[in-house]
Parts: C-alpha cells; sequence; structure tokens
C-alpha cells in the first residue's frame, strides 16, 4: 500500500486528514506524543468518524498504526519509506517536528531515495511554507540543503473542516472519538508539490493558494470569531446560540461583507460564488450537531488579535480597499472584552487591559497606532 505520515493525531489529523488518506487508498502512521491515543490506535488499528449534521453517517478509519513522536529512530525509519506526509500540530509545535524531518531526509539522501517526499502542512499560518521550510533546513547539515530543494516539497493548504473539541467525560472512555462536519475538502497549493502530485480524495490543487488562505482567516476564522465574542458577552454557551441572535448575526454579516468587498477586489473571486461560501459557512456555523462551544472558538484571543490575524488583518485588509470595518471592529472590541477564566490568554489580556490600558494592547499585541481608524472605530464600541 502507500504509505503516509501524518504528524498529528489530533482532532484535524484524525477527524480530517486520516479520513482522506484512508479513502485514497494509504496506509496511515499517526505520529503524536498522546500516550493514550498513541496506545488506542495501535491496540484497535481502526477509529470511527461521527460526520453529524442533517446527512448524520459514520466511517470507520482502517490500515493505520502510531508512534511516539519522541522516539526519534522510528520516525526517521517511517520518513524513509513515506509517499507523502501531512502535520496538523499547531505552529508552535512545526520547530519540534523540523528536526525529525531534517533527520528523515538525511536518512533518504543516505539510502540513494529520490522520489520527493511531499509534507501537505495543515495549519493555521499565513506563508506555512516558507516558515517551515526554514525551520528544516536550520535542522539540516548544508551539504544536504540541494538534495532537499529537490526532493522536498512542502506544500501549503486551506483547513475549513469544523471538528470540535470533544468533551473530557466521553474521551475518558475513548480517547478516539471524533465528531466533524460533512464538509471534507482541502485546497492545497499546486506550486508547492515537487513531482507527481499525489491523488488524495478531497484535496483540491489551486495555483492561487494565497488567494484562498486569505479567504480562510479573513472570511471563515474572522466570521467564527467574531461570533464567539459577541456570542460570549452574551452569555451563550454554543456557536449556534449566538448565530441564532438577530443583532449578532446582523454584526457577523455586516463583517462578512466588509472582508467579502475586500477579497473579491483584491483577489478576483466572482462575487455570487464567494457570497454562496460566506452563505455556507453561516449554515455550517450553525450546525448544532457539531456542539462548538463560544469557548472553543473564542480561545486565546493574544493570538487572534495579532497584526495579520483574522480580526486586525480584516480590518486593516477592508481599510486598504476603500472599506470601513464598522462591524468587524465590534468584533474586535468584544474580543477585547473576552475574559474567559478558563483560557489562561483570556486572562492574560484581560489582566493587560486592567493594569496597562487598551492603549497597550493596540500597540504590543495588535502594533496598530492607538490614534489610528481602526482603534478609534474599536474603542468607540468599547464606551
Amino acid at each position: 500500500m502507500k504509505k503516509a505520515i501524518q504528524f498529528g493525531a489530533g482532532n484535524i489529523g484524525r477527524g480530517f486528514i486520516g479520513q482522506l488518506l484512508f479513502q485514497s487508498g494509504y496506509e496511515t502512521t499517526f505520529i503524536d506524543v498522546n500516550e493514550e491515543v498513541i496506545f488506542a490506535i495501535n491496540r484497535i488499528g481502526s477509529y470511527k468518524i461521527n460526520i453529524v449534521g442533517k446527512m448524520a453517517s459514520s466511517l470507520k478509519v482502517r490500515n493505520i498504526k502510531a508512534i511516539n513522536a519522541r522516539d526519534t529512530e522510528a520516525v526517521i525509519s517511517e520518513l524513509v519509506s513515506a509517499d507523502v506526509a501531512v502535520t496538523a500540530v499547531g505552529n508552535s509545535v512545526l520547530e519540534k517536528i523540523a528536526p525529525l524531518i531534517a533527520s528523515g531526509l538525511a536518512e533518504r539522501k543516505k539510502k540513494n531515495v529520490e522520489k520527493p517526499l511531499n509534507i501537505i502542512i495543515c495549519e493555521n499560518l499565513l506563508g506555512a511554507g516558507q516558515v517551515f521550510r526554514k525551520l528544516v533546513l536550520e535542522s539540516l547539515d548544508k551539504t544536504l540543503w540541494d538534495y532537499a530543494k529537490r526532493n522536498l516539497g512542502l506544500v501549503e493548504s486551506v483547513v475549513s473542516r469544523m471538528v470540535p473539541v470533544v468533551p473530557s467525560n466521553i474521551s475518558e472512555k475513548d480517547p478516539l472519538y471524533i465528531a466533524v462536519e460533512e464538509y471534507c475538502t482541502l485546497p492545497v497549493d499546486r506550486e508547492g508539490f515537487i513531482g507527481e502530485i499525489p491523488d488524495i480524495k478531497g484535496m483540491v490543487p489551486y495555483e492561487n493558494i494565497d488567494a484562498y488562505e486569505e479567504r480562510k482567516i479573513y472570511t471563515h476564522n474572522a466570521g467564527h470569531s467574531i461570533c464567539a465574542y459577541l456570542g460570549y458577552q452574551k452569555g451563550y454557551e454554543f456557536v449556534w446560540e449566538a448565530l441564532e441572535d438577530k443583532e449578532i448575526y446582523t454584526v457577523v454579516t455586516g463583517a462578512l461583507r466588509e472582508t467579502g468587498e475586500a477579497l473579491i477586489k483584491k483577489h478576483g473571486f466572482n462575487s455570487q460564488k464567494h457570497y454562496e461560501h460566506v452563505d455556507d459557512l453561516l449554515y455550517r456555523f450553525a450546525n448544532k450537531a457539531l456542539g462548538d462551544t463560544i469557548c472553543r472558538v473564542g480561545r486565546d484571543p493574544i493570538r487572534k488579535l495579532g497584526p495579520n490575524d483574522r480580526l486586525i488583518g480584516s480590518a486593516k485588509l477592508v481599510l486598504e480597499y476603500g472599506i470601513k470595518p464598522v462591524n468587524i471592529c465590534k468584533g474586535i472590541a468584544a474580543a477585547l472584552k473576552y475574559d474567559c477564566s478558563e483560557d489562561p490568554s483570556a486572562c492574560q489580556l484581560a489582566n493587560s487591559i486592567k493594569q496597562k490600558g487598551t492603549d497597550w494592547v493596540f500597540k504590543n499585541i495588535c502594533s496598530i497606532d492607538p490614534q489610528s481608524k481602526i482603534a478609534k472605530l474599536v474603542k468607540g464600541e468599547l464606551i
């Protein structure tokens, strides 16, 4: 069988990529550090994906095994014989797996493997290919850089499937339990591949992946976050509850109209198709069966208030195209009020605002002038 390596056996790794690889005829090795999940995968040799929504169904993913990422020799051995690899580990973990990739490349060179190793990067990170290549090269002997240039494909992707966090009372009984939405498409960067593009079900290669990455961040991520932060202010627990609130719905759709107009101008998206995409997203956000919580979608507001992330990045984008980010700034104001006690980032943000003020947050977290148009619009919502 064709062999794939999936770095990360979490929600996206098991709930999305694992499905695509299985349905495409791959034997998949999951690389993770969660001993409970690793043990369960190796003991059972399969897991069930629960697809929830109007067309509820289930799928058993088979032909799998798992290895602890700390077992360097075993990971390198798998990399030598792999046909393709995928990451879904979180941006901060990329630097930890880069040395493994570098060691795997060195061993492939040693064994005269000239077949390219394409790695599909499923992370919420603009320019992920360049970032990860730098990390890999830093761990790779310079004499092997030419080999890496010929044989290492780093492929950016746009992950839009929603896979909520599994409640602890369920995961304690079944560490492999996973529930997902029906949407199962993975746009990828055609130009990132070296050699033949692997045939993976649901994977769609695009030449202008940057446009689709921005659409994901400034449409899907932005709309989802604004819905969560506004919903938190009204005491809702689930995203679908917030979206049923007419006032919140109006702000969210208004924000997506703002980013939509800017994205259409910048990337030449077909207007009708773009807003059909927006309508589909809103329909998916409202999926009660997912049980997606406000706290999951809103967690880590400090990252989400970053200068190029879903909120500030959206506001900057629409201003660039002559659009006033009125609704986006309402979402930013709600994010600044997000103080969920179970979220360390939210607590840190709240303490920073209390001790140093909102202007400090604008300057040091958002990287915008406290007297800028965006900051003034947000302050108007905080009064």
